[in-house]
C-alpha cells in the first residue's frame, strides 16, 4: 500500500481520514457539481476497497448503507483503505432520476472516455480516481422505480475470488449474473478487481430491512478480506446460487392484483395474481410456469401487456432458501426491539 494515496489531486496518508469533492462537471449556471468521496486509511497495509452507491441516481438505499458504514467505530482499527462514494451519479441524485441529463445510463458507460458523452466522462473520472486505486469493490443498487428487489448479490460465479466474496457477503440469494457491456462490473473485471453488485429494495425509498442486510454484508466482506477484525465475525449463513432466473410478464394491459410478495416460494402452476379491467372483470390469471423464489416484483398495479410482473429465480432447494430468508427477516425485526 502506497504511503500516500491521491484522489482528485488530494493526498491521503496512512492513518488519515478525509472528505473529498471530486469535481465532474458544471451546471448550466456554472455551479460546480462534484462526487462526494470519503477516504479512510488505516495505519497498517491492507486491501483497498471501494463501496459505491447511487450509480443510478434514484437508488438511495446504497447511500444510506454507506452512511452507516462510515459511522462504525471499528473503522478506527481498520487495515488498508476504504473509499466510500455514497452518490456517484450526482446529476440523477439531484433530479430524482436513474439517468444523467442526457438520459444515458451511467452503468452502461464504463470505462468511459475523457471526451465522450456526459455519462462517459463521469465514468472515466470514477475509474481513474477511484477504481484504479482499489483491490476490491462493492456496488450498491436497488430496483427501478415501482420495482422492488429482494436483497441479493449479483456476481459472475465462474470467477473464483468473486464467488468467495459473494459467499462472504452473507445474503442467502446469489444470482449468477453474466457481466454486461459498459457496466462497472465489466470495467472492474478488466482491471482484475473482484467486485460484487448488491441489489435490494425500490428506487427513491429507504427500506430498513435492505439497509441492515447491506450494511452487515459490506462489513462481513471487510472482515473476510482482512480489513476489520474477525473477532466479531458471526457464523456465515448458508448461501444459495440461482443459476437461472426468469421474468414473468403480463399477457394483457389492465390492473394487476398480485397475490405474492418478494421472498415467496412459488410452485409450478401456482396462481400469482390476476389482471382485471377497471370494473374488476378478469382479463386473465398470472400462473407461474415453474417453481422458484420471487426475487423481484412490480409495485405498480397499472400494467401494459408485456410488462414484467415478477422476477423468479430457480434453486436446487427452494424451501431451504425461503426458510433462510425468513430467518434473516426475523433477526432484523427482533433487532429493532433489542
Amino acid at each position: 500500500m502506497a504511503a500516500v494515496l491521491k484522489i482528485g489531486g488530494i493526498p491521503i496518508k496512512k492513518g488519515e481520514r478525509k472528505k473529498i469533492q471530486l469535481s465532474v462537471s458544471n451546471l448550466y449556471d456554472g455551479t460546480d457539481l462534484s462526487i462526494p468521496v470519503e477516504v479512510i486509511r488505516g495505519k497498517e497495509d491492507g486491501p483497498i476497497l471501494f463501496i459505491s452507491g447511487a450509480i443510478h441516481g434514484d437508488e438511495i438505499n446504497g447511500t444510506e448503507i454507506i452512511s452507516r458504514i462510515l459511522k462504525q467505530r471499528s473503522l478506527k482499527r481498520m487495515k488498508g483503505t476504504l473509499i466510500a462514494v455514497p452518490v456517484v451519479n450526482v446529476f440523477g441524485f439531484n433530479m430524482l432520476s436513474r439517468y444523467l441529463p442526457d438520459r444515458r445510463d451511467l452503468n452502461r458507460s464504463f470505462p468511459g472516455t475523457e471526451n465522450g458523452s456526459l455519462a462517459s466522462r463521469v465514468a472515466q473520472i470514477f475509474m481513474k480516481e477511484i477504481v484504479k486505486n482499489c483491490t476490491h469493490g462493492i456496488d450498491l443498487h436497488t430496483g427501478a422505480v415501482h420495482r422492488n428487489n429482494l436483497p441479493q448479490i449479483r456476481a459472475d460465479m465462474s470467477h473464483t475470488e468473486t464467488k468467495q466474496l459473494a459467499f462472504e457477503f452473507g445474503v442467502p440469494v446469489v444470482l449468477n449474473s453474466s457481466i454486461r457491456d459498459g457496466s462497472l462490473r465489466e470495467a472492474a473485471r478488466r482491471k482484475n478487481i473482484p467486485m460484487l453488485l448488491f441489489e435490494g429494495g425500490e428506487a427513491l425509498r429507504f427500506d430498513e430491512k435492505v439497509i441492515q442486510i447491506g450494511l452487515q454484508g459490506c462489513l462481513s466482506v471487510m472482515r473476510s478480506i482482512g480489513m476489520l477484525s474477525k473477532k466479531k465475525l458471526a457464523e456465515r449463513r448458508e448461501v444459495f446460487i440461482a443459476w437461472s432466473s426468469h421474468w414473468l410478464r403480463s399477457p394483457v394491459s389492465g390492473l394487476f392484483r398480485k397475490l405474492k410478495e418478494v421472498g415467496a416460494h412459488i410452485k409450478e402452476g401456482e396462481k400469482l395474481g390476476q389482471i382485471t379491467d377497471q370494473f374488476g372483470k378478469s382479463l386473465g390469471d398470472i400462473i407461474s410456469p415453474y417453481e422458484g423464489i420471487i426475487v423481484g416484483e412490480l409495485k405498480l398495479p397499472l400494467v401494459n401487456g408485456g410488462d414484467a410482473l415478477y422476477h423468479i429465480a430457480s434453486f436446487h432447494n427452494t424451501r431451504k432458501v425461503q426458510k433462510t430468508i425468513k430467518q434473516i427477516e426475523e433477526e432484523i425485526f427482533q433487532s429493532f426491539y433489542d
